[in-house]
């Protein structure tokens, strides 16, 4: 069996961690990156339709969630989406912004795996794809990394395998089995980024509206996200949705308004007044989409003509369209969670480095750490930044 000594290992080639190789390489350290996974990046090939959603310009501390929400300050700061976007134009790569902020690639996100590639291979840096580790010493000076026909000897080991979601890329709870390892705490990792499963007989009530995408205003935990709602065959889907789901504990309730910014109560009033042989169904649809009004009259006061509506129908069915609440019976879990909740728990990390405390050399970064960003770019953000900021003391 072969032995590889170098003075940096990166478990992991995705965004952290060829970041974090690259940086450690330009400060003259001898890096290797292995993975496991027979191509590198696999995430950034396939994020954002293929374009990936690279970062957003509006990126900030508060755009993420941790137990300690101060951790990822130092990183974001020191590394931020601005300096990201120096990188791209730097290698003459074309993008635009799609809304809120989100930043994407013109052309393909395979743009920016050859841009970290390139800049691994000019900074120094190694990678061996096909190589899993199979264990993991820990000595005075260093660790020792087995795998089926090497052996790693290295003085930093950088941990960059992500945290459980989208199982199908590769996705390992890996990095909690080295952090409890070491005697570093978890943060009980659960699905982010994710659509809400609905039980019956709720389900079995809007089950005529799967495929409709509409608006809305969603309120999980203390956050509210206003984006688009999508109903489908399992439950809610969405980017507001998506956003809520990061901050959703079960049992809890989410509350939904299907018209966010408007006053439901006084337009129809005014519509009732001006158009007193409407339907109902007329009277939402000049706020909502028409099958969605169709369903919220039918399920409320009943399809009758609006001066036939007293006002305390008119707000219930105010309230039934801008406070729905609604307890989900569960999200669609690993399988489609685009991001992980949770991680190796940010007290036993210095957020200057993103290294262990107590275990000199041991770094963990990218996802697999309790910090996880709202949809729209942010989550990449943190790879680059928290790369970066590990490269730097690696």
């Amino acid at each position: 069996m072969a032995t590889i000594v170098t003075d940096v290992l990166v478990i992991g080639a995705g965004a952290a961690g060829l970041m974090c190789a690259i940086e450690a390489g330009r400060r003259g350290r001898r890096v290797l990156v292995i993975d496991h996974n027979q191509a590198p990046a696999e995430k950034i090939r396939i994020s954002g339709g293929g374009r990936c959603n690279f970062t957003n310009l509006n990126c900030r501390p508060e755009a993420f969630l941790s137990d300690n929400p101060h951790f990822c300050v130092s990183a974001l700061r020191r590394f931020s989406q601005h300096d990201f976007i120096a990188r791209m134009e730097a290698h003459q790569i074309a993008y635009h912004e799609k809304t809120a902020g989100q930043l994407f690639c013109d052309g393909s996100a395979k743009q920016i795996i050859a841009m970290l590639l390139s800049d691994l291979r000019e900074a120094g840096g190694d990678l061996k794809l096909g190589v899993g580790p199979t264990s993991l010493e820990g000595g005075t000076d260093g660790f020792i990394v087995g795998a089926a026909s090497e052996t790693f000897v290295c003085s930093s080991l950088v941990i960059a395998t992500g945290g459980k979601s989208i199982p199908k890329m590769g996705a390992t709870g890996y990095a909690y089995d080295v952090a409890a390892q070491f005697g570093l705490r978890i943060v009980d990792p659960r699905p982010g980024l994710v659509p809400f499963t609905i039980g019956p007989p709720t389900l079995d009530a809007i089950s005529a509206l799967a495929g409709l995408s509409t608006p809305a205003r969603v309120t999980a935990g203390d956050r509210t996200f206003e984006e688009g709602l999508l109903f489908t065959h399992r439950g809610l889907s969405g980017p507001a949705v998506l956003q809520a789901s990061s901050y959703w504990k079960t049992p809890s309730d989410v509350s939904i308004d299907l018209a966010p910014g408007r006053d439901v109560l006084t337009d129809l009033k005014i519509a009732r007044q001006e158009r007193p042989k409407a339907t109902l169904t007329s009277g939402l649809s000049d706020m909502i989409p028409r099958r969605l009004a169709l369903h919220l009259a039918e399920t409320t006061a009943g399809d009758l003509r609006l001066a036939d509506l007293s006002d305390l129908k008119l707000r219930r069915v105010a309230e039934a369209v801008q406070d729905w609440r609604l307890r989900p019976s569960g999200t669609e879990g690993w399988r489609t969670a685009e991001v992980t909740v949770g991680g190796v728990d940010t007290r036993d990390l210095s957020s200057q480095t993103l290294e262990a405390k107590g275990r000199k050399g041991l770094f963990f970064i990218g996802e697999c750490v309790d910090v996880t960003g709202w949809l729209g770019g942010y989550n990449f953000q943190w790879a680059w930044s928290s790369g970066w900021a590990a490269g730097q003391a690696a």
